[in-house]
């Protein structure tokens, strides 16, 4: 992938692109923050990609707090957010954003119920044994606050982090229906807005005994 393949804007989505993200059944997500405690570390980035692979990443700008665009995207009850790790991200953005994304799909949690016959669940992993694909992680630990100046290898890897996304959500599905696995896994990602308030109030262990 070369870095003509997606955009990089500013702030929030463009009218146009806002318009054209709202066609999809699904989108991909991602985020990149300084860090990941969302009450410290502020949000730098947002991607997103489509079905037909439009990457848009956008630059969020420090003590930004909101994106009317991306509000109303992902609050979109018809379109489904793809995540991997989507506890982190949606917190993220309700944090940062005050948006409550719905309807949710992580492929982290969707490969811990699919692929019982292996403990990677990293989306490095998850990646190279559904897309054959290995992802360059090396700009994972990066700083992403200096948004007007991140580097070729930072918006590759933000980027592939999406990109993937949405082939990788088709296969596990399958693989939750068929080894009937598919209700459960809905029902954890309905979840997952009231695990996100206990995370973002400092809850923690709450179920344990």
């Amino acid at each position: 992938m070369t870095l003509k393949d997606f955009q990089v804007t500013d702030l929030d989505l463009s009218d146009a692109a806002l318009a054209e993200y709202l066609k999809s059944d699904a989108i991909a997500v991602d985020t990149e923050t300084m860090g990941l405690i969302p009450h410290r570390d502020r949000l730098c980035l947002v991607q997103l990609c489509n079905p037909e692979g439009k990457v848009t990443a956008i630059r969020i700008a420090k003590g930004q707090t909101t994106a009317p665009n991306l509000k109303t995207l992902f609050e979109a009850p018809n379109i489904t957010k793809v995540f991997h790790f989507a506890r982190f991200d949606v917190a993220t953005l309700l944090h940062n954003l005050e948006i409550r994304v719905q309807p949710v799909f992580c492929t982290k949690i969707a490969s811990k119920l699919a692929r019982t016959y292996t403990n990677r669940h990293g989306l490095k992993d998850v990646v190279l044994e559904l897309e054959h694909i290995e992802l360059d992680k090396s700009a994972q630990s990066s700083d992403w606050g200096n948004a007007e100046n991140l580097s070729d290898i930072q918006l590759n890897y933000a980027a592939n982090d999406v990109r993937y996304l949405l082939s990788v959500q088709q296969k596990l599905t399958e693989i939750l229906q068929r080894e009937e696995r598919w209700q459960v896994a809905q029902e954890c990602f309905q979840v997952l807005p009231t695990l996100v308030t206990l995370d973002l109030l400092q809850f923690k262990d709450i179920f344990e005994h």
